[in-house]
């Protein structure tokens, strides 16, 4: 069976809601980084099997498979097919995950894959009326850009809690206090700064033209566990979960250009060894990345005492320190060295290549190793990903 490498990975600098790359539609931002790694890795784009790309929204500018109109606005062949992926934060991991089965089955040699999101863009939307002209009533808006909507009412009423109050629950569940949250939060925005400050991002970040960010929008270098500590509980009167612990809602795209071996002339990042995927109750979806990782590793045929770096998707500080607890044999030190999504942000659609893009250019500079990425998912599921070099 064919091993599947990755050649190269990029992004753009993750945004702000609202901020600068609020003004870029969604498929242009997908359109970005393809164009920037079909140029990076010197190919023929006409090459390209498929462009697999996730996107968690696909509500508004990123309707009618946003992969497709990336590719065809990043000026790759109309030759060049795509499909749009849907595992909400995971989507762009999910890409990674189908273009390696593809190519490990022999039905592609090289894939494009990531993700995208504008939630800045995600627009309001209404029900459709079962009569064409309905007499009387109101309609509900509904924002799109994260969270229930629609909810079907079968469903249990105590797992469609929004996902803040499931990162509460995970706190009280598993003892985890205000300050252990606030620490976290802190260390991931210092971890970014020094890391942007150190060039750890330089090999993988694209500039949007127009939009261009010197670094990720949301770092607080002036953060502190004083002002962490100002701030109110979001979903509880007596709650720990806040603005400043959680990550915040974002714009932006990732890629991961995926190939056999010998697919392209550049020396791989690293090879794809593990996949995991796992699900569990949606009301502590945080947790699931748990025993996504550890099937992950055992498909690679490791353990966690072969891991020497793990990007962990921080969607809330709660939910990651409940995976470390849940991980006894994983030094925490090792876990998002340049820093997470509470500082870098957590565009849902492009988090996942940016997890798993920053683990192959990590094991690149350090000459080889062992590396997880992981992510929680909404609505109940982990995401997990093994790479070697």
């Amino acid at each position: 069976m064919p091993v599947t490498y990755i050649y190269d990975a990029v992004r753009t600098p993750f945004g702000r809601a609202g901020g600068a790359l609020s003004g870029v539609r969604p498929d242009d931002l997908a359109a970005v980084v393809m164009k920037a790694t079909v140029e990076r890795a010197g190919i023929d784009p006409s090459r390209i099997d498929d462009v697999v790309f996730g996107d968690a929204n696909q509500a508004g500018e990123d309707n009618r498979n946003v992969a497709r109109f990336g590719a065809l606005l990043a000026g790759l062949p109309s030759t060049v097919p795509g499909v749009t992926v849907n595992r909400l934060c995971g989507s762009s991991l999910e890409a990674v995950i189908q273009g390696s089965r593809a190519i490990e089955a022999g039905d592609a040699d090289l894939i494009l894959a990531g993700g995208v999101e504008s939630m800045s863009r995600a627009p309001f939307v209404v029900e459709k009326s079962a009569k064409p002209w309905p007499a009387v009533g109101n309609q509900t808006l509904w924002n799109t850009a994260i969270g229930w909507r629609m909810t079907n009412p079968k469903l249990r009423e105590d797992w469609t809690i929004a996902n803040g109050q499931s990162a509460e629950k995970l706190a009280r569940l598993h003892g985890i206090t205000r300050d252990a949250q606030d620490a976290f939060a802190l260390r991931s925005h210092t971890l970014a700064a020094d890391a942007w400050a150190a060039g750890m991002y330089n090999a993988e970040v694209v500039q949007v033209p127009g939009a261009e960010l010197d670094r990720d929008e949301g770092i607080r270098d002036d953060s502190s566990l004083e002002k962490l500590g100002r701030l109110k509980a979001l979903f509880s009167a007596d709650g720990t979960v806040t603005a400043g612990n959680s990550s915040p809602i974002n714009d932006g795209a990732s890629t991961v250009l995926l190939g056999r071996e010998g697919a392209c002339d550049s020396e791989p990042l690293a090879r794809i060894t593990g996949r995991g995927v796992f699900g569990n109750d949606p009301d502590v979806f945080g947790i699931a990345p748990v025993e996504a990782a550890n099937r992950a590793l055992a498909r690679a045929g490791r353990t966690w005492n072969d891991v020497d770096i793990v990007e962990l998707n921080e969607a809330f500080a709660s939910q990651s320190l409940a995976c470390l607890a849940g991980w006894p044999d994983l030094d925490p030190a090792k876990v998002n060295i340049d820093g997470g999504a509470l500082a870098i942000g957590h565009p849902l659609g492009a988090s996942g290549g940016r997890v798993v893009g920053h683990a192959a250019h990590q094991l690149a500079r350090r000459g080889g190793g062992v590396a997880v990425a992981a992510l929680c998912i909404g609505v109940g599921q982990g995401l997990a990903i093994v790479l070697e070099r």
